[in-house]
């Protein structure tokens, strides 16, 4: 019974696939593929945030948010002089 298992074992061990050379490993074009979609993914989310960031805060100077609205440079200089 032990010779079995241990025959068993070895032909299991040497069944198994080696491992390839370093030089046969490589990415291809799918990987350039994945890459460049996390590059445009990272430049989209970037976009929107610029966006959305410029939204909320012409938001806030208009007061939407409960805050006293901006006023413009002329409005808060008194007596019409400028800054």
């Amino acid at each position: 019974m032990h010779a079995l298992a241990v025959s068993l074992v070895s032909l299991v061990i040497s069944a198994e696939p080696k491992a390839p050379d370093d030089n046969d490993v490589v990415a291809g074009w799918m990987g350039f593929t994945v890459f460049m979609f996390l590059i445009l993914a990272v430049a989209v989310i970037g976009w929107f945030l610029t966006r959305s960031l410029r939204k909320a805060g012409k938001a806030k100077d208009q007061g939407v948010y409960g805050d006293v609205p901006a006023a413009d440079d002329n409005e808060a200089a008194p007596n019409g002089q400028g800054s």
